[in-house]
C-alpha cells in the first residue's frame, strides 16, 4: 500500500486517485480515508487529483505512541504534500480533519495551498472557556472519553446510531449499512492514537490559525449538528476568515459526506471551478 514517510518515521497511508490539479482530504475523528470514499472518486472522475489519508493512529498509518496532537497531524500533512510534490492544492477537511488543515496553514503557510474548505469542522474551538463561552462543555468530552475507556467499540456504536449521522432525530433514515463504516473504521484507529485525538479536537484553539488564511474559503456545516455545533464550528469560523463562503445545510447532521453525499460532491465541485 502507498506510504509516505512523516518526521519521526511514521508511516503515513494514503489513497492517490485521479489525475489534475490536487485536492486533499483530511477525515474525521475516529475515521480514516475510506470516510471519503464518495467525494473522493466523484472529484477523480471529474479531473482532479484526489487524495486521501489515514491519519497517525487510524486506519492503516502507524499507531504511533507520541504524535496524537495537531501540530504533529499537521506537519505529517506537510510530509504528504511535500513527498507526493503536491501544489495550488485544495485543502479540505471534515470535522477533526478541519482542524488539521486549519493548523497545517497556521504553522506551514499556503504557499502550495490554492483553496481551504472545512466540512462540519472543528474550528476555531470546541470547547467552552472564558474566552469562549458559547463553546461545549467539557463534560461532553470527558463522557466521550470515559466511553472510551470502558468500551470503545459500543461508544462508536452509539455515536454513529444517534448525534453523529443525526439518526436520533425524527423521520431519520440513515442505513444500517453507513453506520456500521463508522464502527468499523473507528475500530480500525489504534485505541491510545483515538483516546488522545479526542483532546486535539476538542480543546484546541485554532483561531490563529484562521487568522492566517489568506486564501478563497469555503465553510460547509449542517445547522442541526450536534457534534460541532453550527454556532460553535461552521457559523463561527466563516466570520474569521475575510472573504469566506458560507454554505449552511438546513436540518443537516454532523455526518454530511455520508448522509448529503450527492450536494457535497458538487458544491466542492463548483468551489474547485473558482480557480
Amino acid at each position: 500500500m502507498p506510504y509516505v514517510t512523516a518526521g519521526d518515521g511514521a508511516r503515513i497511508h494514503d489513497k492517490d486517485w485521479g489525475a489534475g490539479r490536487p485536492v486533499v482530504l483530511s477525515h474525521g475523528w475516529p475515521l480514516d480515508a475510506d470516510s471519503w470514499e464518495t467525494q473522493q472518486l466523484f472529484l477523480a472522475t471529474h479531473g482532479y487529483r484526489a487524495v486521501a489519508h489515514d491519519r497517525r493512529g487510524h486506519g492503516r498509518s502507524t499507531q504511533t505512541w507520541s504524535g496524537n496532537e495537531m501540530d504533529t497531524y499537521a506537519a505529517d500533512l506537510a510530509a504528504l504534500i511535500e513527498q507526493l510534490d503536491l501544489r495550488d492544492v485544495t485543502l479540505v477537511g471534515f470535522s477533526t480533519g478541519g482542524g488539521e488543515v486549519t493548523r497545517y496553514i497556521g504553522n506551514h503557510g499556503t504557499g502550495r495551498v490554492a483553496q481551504l474548505v472545512l466540512v462540519s469542522a472543528v474550528p476555531p474551538l470546541m470547547v467552552r472557556r472564558e474566552d469562549n463561552p458559547g463553546g461545549v462543555p467539557i463534560e461532553a468530552f470527558d463522557g466521550i472519553r470515559a466511553g472510551s475507556l470502558a468500551d470503545r467499540s459500543q461508544t462508536y456504536r452509539d455515536l454513529a446510531d444517534g448525534p453523529f449521522f443525526g439518526n436520533n432525530r425524527d423521520g431519520a433514515e440513515v442505513s444500517q449499512g453507513i453506520r456500521d463504516a463508522f464502527w468499523l473504521q473507528g475500530l480500525r484507529s489504534g485505541a491510545r492514537n483515538a483516546y488522545e485525538c479526542i483532546a486535539a479536537f476538542s480543546e484546541t484553539d485554532f483561531r490563529g490559525d484562521l487568522a492566517r488564511v489568506d486564501v478563497p474559503t469555503l465553510v460547509i456545516h449542517g445547522d442541526d449538528d450536534q457534534v460541532v455545533p453550527y454556532a460553535v464550528g461552521g457559523e463561527s469560523s466563516a466570520r474569521l476568515v475575510a472573504g469566506a463562503q458560507l454554505i449552511t445545510y438546513a436540518g443537516a447532521p454532523h455526518g454530511i459526506t455520508d448522509t448529503h453525499p450527492e450536494r457535497l460532491s458538487h458544491d466542492l465541485l463548483e468551489f474547485l471551478k473558482t480557480v
